[in-house]
């Protein structure tokens, strides 16, 4: 859909403009984004807002030019608990992320969708698995029965020595308030983000459209059911399982098929991506789930006060039976459905010879990763646990030697997979950073010819900055390495159901020291121990610290940007906010005469071309757009191949009539170019609108101190370029080319009037 239109078919149009700013992934202030010390708000709230300079502020960015700033960043994030929590839902979002990684491959999409939506529902099982491994396993079944355990504790003690189902039915509440904490926490967001809906009309019918018009809560609510059905119906059979160790009655298996009617009932309808994805119209579907949610919470009471009630003897000694069997089944269950993941993907990639290398793979990266991440964690939440509850009891006499094989398994791959992945990465480094110092220094000699000897240093350290950032690309087959491993490492927790250890197998058939394994589990368990303390300052600090959250705080922004499609209790979208806002605030502007200057910096870039595809052609005719360090071509091309490609790139710039323009440096880890490098001058071909958008900025602007300074330029890097002389000039053309009369303005496939 073309962006061009006739002036007199939308709003009279005065020279008055807009400068509407769009932070990048930053807990950025409103003052920041706009260059000025006071402002004030004019539209929206605390969470998301539009901002001016104070009136009686004496600053001015140009002849009837207004600056005003969206500043949307405590939408993701907001308040440190807010952001703890997006911490702790780590692997759900990760498994929600990895839906949207899928190809552009119709053949493909509804496979990758039902296995991407399996393996979510396998992390929410998991979950509950913890949790029950804790209070069931460790809780009820060992420590209460031990009186070494008990000993000194009062707040267990008062349930040792009584019958063992009344020991499971207390204890089950645990993790049934597990699920109830997930259960209400993914309910919560629902009014903050859902009250913002995107006008529905004569908007782009490309899939990055849909990001903040797409109305996500019938799904998310079909989803959420579904998943709180299947972790009840986890815990109901965990309680099965150890209820029938010494023989099944009938009352026993006729809950364990209703508990399994239910679990097969949940995997069945995420197989089926038509049926779970129908319009929010279709109450018949939401019927269907809400019932199996209820069914399953009131299955679980049943079961419950079956296990409290039934007069059979139960199992005496080890651990509770059943337990590991189910653990290592839900392990032995992610390996395949990661392995058919990766067939899927790689008989569906794109096979053209101008294709990105492992373009599509990243659905299979990132569910590993979610996978590993969430079995390292469970795995590690219980051997603490297990730990604390030991104290100084003997070497191989206490709780933690009892733990099921397949949780050290789990400890030992997730660790054996950070090692492999590290030993592979540092060859990768050393070899690509003499190539990548060889392009930099191209570059930097095309960018400062002639400079004085004194400037040397400077000029390597320009290299150096030039040679990190092109490291970007090197990720990619690095991650694909430890979706890898963490696959082997998720498919070895299987040697659980054959009940062997890590030191005795590896000991027995690899010929090393049972010690170093050991050695090995252990450093393992405190590594990943560090890793969550890690993201829980690192959560902290991303919220407090501005220059920390512009490194760490882009996985949390990078995340919570999609819609929640596979994982309810992902934390929510803040896309269903903020675009549809952008959309709305840009038709009220346009609508009141004014032009619209759109300049948004590195992740605000996204949500600046998802509001373009929303805009309709008599509101776009008065649009221009201005992005700097963006990564829409350099990382979502290549993360997001389903939803950015060059067809909507080039819809984008039509829509706003090729009025864009992208500034790009070659010290950016993270933005790049969108069409073209444009590295050397070079003329334009006529009738290719596109190569007229991307231009280097070069990085820094010398490499001497300027007239009247003392120390050179500095490194920009992804800064944002808002304070560039050349920001500056591109703005100024970009509103002169918004001012000109709409019959003089060039349309796509015009020849450009150059830059």
């Amino acid at each position: 859909m073309s962006g061009a239109s006739a002036r007199s078919s939308g709003p009279e149009m005065s020279d008055d403009v807009v400068e509407l700013r769009v932070h990048g992934a930053a807990n950025t202030s409103a003052g920041q984004v706009l260059e000025v010390s006071e402002v004030e708000q004019v539209a929206g709230d605390r969470s998301g807002g539009f901002y001016r300079p104070r009136r009686h502020c004496s600053c001015s960015s140009g002849e009837r030019v207004t600056v005003e700033a969206y500043r949307w960043a405590d939408l993701p994030s907001g308040t440190v608990v807010r952001t703890l929590s997006l911490v702790f839902l780590l692997p759900f979002m990760l498994a929600n992320l990895a839906i949207w990684m899928r190809p552009a491959n119709p053949g493909s999409d509804a496979i990758v969708r039902s296995l991407c939506r399996l393996l979510a529902l396998t992390i929410t099982a998991l979950y509950v698995l913890a949790f029950a491994g804790v209070a069931l396993d460790l809780v009820a079944w060992k420590c209460m029965g031990s009186a070494h355990c008990l000993a000194g504790r009062t707040w267990l003690s008062w349930l040792g020595g009584q019958p063992v189902g009344l020991r499971l039915a207390v204890l089950a509440v645990v993790p049934a308030i597990a699920i109830g904490l997930l259960w209400r926490a993914s309910t919560r967001p629902g009014k903050m983000f859902d009250a913002f809906r995107a006008p529905a009309d004569e908007v782009s019918e490309h899939r990055l459209s849909g990001i903040g018009q797409w109305d996500a809560g019938p799904l998310v609510g079909r989803l959420r059911s579904i998943h709180v059905a299947a972790a009840f119906a986890t815990l109901d059979v965990t309680l099965l399982a150890a209820r029938a160790a010494t023989g099944a009655s009938a009352s026993t298996i006729a809950l364990a098929v209703a508990a399994g009617t239910v679990l097969t009932t949940c995997v069945v309808l995420l197989c089926v991506p038509p049926l779970i994805d129908r319009a929010a119209s279709n109450q018949r579907l939401d019927r269907i789930t809400r019932t199996a949610r209820t069914v399953a919470v009131a299955l679980t009471v049943v079961v419950t006060v079956h296990v409290l009630a039934s007069p059979a003897p139960w199992h005496e000694g080890g651990g509770l039976p059943g337990y590991g069997a189910i653990l290592t089944s839900l392990f032995v269950s992610q390996t395949i459905l990661l392995a058919i993941l990766g067939a899927v993907l790689l008989w569906g990639r794109d096979r053209r010879r101008d294709a990105i290398p492992l373009l599509g793979l990243g659905a299979l990266v990132i569910a590993a990763s979610a996978v590993s991440l969430a079995v390292a964690v469970s795995g590690e939440l219980v051997y603490r646990v297990a730990d604390f509850l030991d104290r100084d009891a003997p070497t191989g006499e206490g709780l933690a030697s009892g733990l099921p094989p397949a949780l050290t398994w789990a400890i030992f791959g997730f660790f054996r997979t950070v090692l492999f992945t590290l030993v592979v990465a540092v060859p990768v480094i050393l070899i690509s950073r003499r190539r990548r110092l060889r392009a930099a220094a191209a570059v930097v000699a095309c960018d400062y010819p002639g400079r004085p000897p004194g400037a040397a240093p400077r000029l390597r350290q320009v290299q150096k900055a030039i040679a990190r950032a092109r490291f970007t690309e090197r990720l990619i087959p690095l991650a694909v390495v430890y979706a890898c491993l963490a696959g082997v490492g998720t498919a070895t927790t299987t040697l659980g159901l054959l009940e062997l250890l890590p030191n005795e197998s590896v000991q027995r058939y690899a010929r090393l020291p049972g010690d170093l394994i050991t050695f090995s589990i252990a450093f393992g368990s405190w590594g990943i121990a560090a890793i969550i303390l890690g993201l829980i300052i690192g959560g902290i600090f991303a919220y407090r610290t501005v220059e920390f959250r512009r490194h760490v705080g882009v996985l949390w922004d990078l995340g919570t940007f999609w819609p929640r499609a596979a994982h309810p209790f992902a934390p929510p979208c803040y896309a269903e906010r903020a675009v549809p806002e952008l959309t709305r605030r840009i038709t009220y502007l346009v609508g009141r005469g004014n032009l619209v200057l759109l300049t948004a910096h590195s992740h605000g870039s996204v949500l600046a071309a998802a509001t373009v595809l929303q805009l309709p052609p008599q509101v776009s005719s008065g649009v221009a757009l201005l992005t700097h360090g963006s990564p829409l071509s350099r990382l979502y091309a290549r993360l997001f191949p389903a939803f950015v490609d060059d067809e909507v790139l080039h819809e984008i710039g039509a829509r706003v009539g090729w009025r864009w323009v992208n500034l790009w440096r070659d010290t950016d880890s993270i933005g790049g170019w969108i069409f073209s490098a444009h590295r050397r001058a070079a003329p334009v071909t006529a009738g290719q609108p596109a190569a007229t958008v991307d231009r280097r900025l070069r990085d820094p602007a010398d490499v001497v101190p300027l007239p009247g300074d003392s120390v050179p330029p500095p490194i920009q890097g992804h800064r944002p370029s808002g304070s560039d002389r050349r920001y500056a000039e591109a703005a100024r053309e970009l509103i002169e080319r918004l001012r000109q009369p709409m019959g003089s303005r060039p349309r796509p496939g015009d020849p450009p009037t150059g830059h």
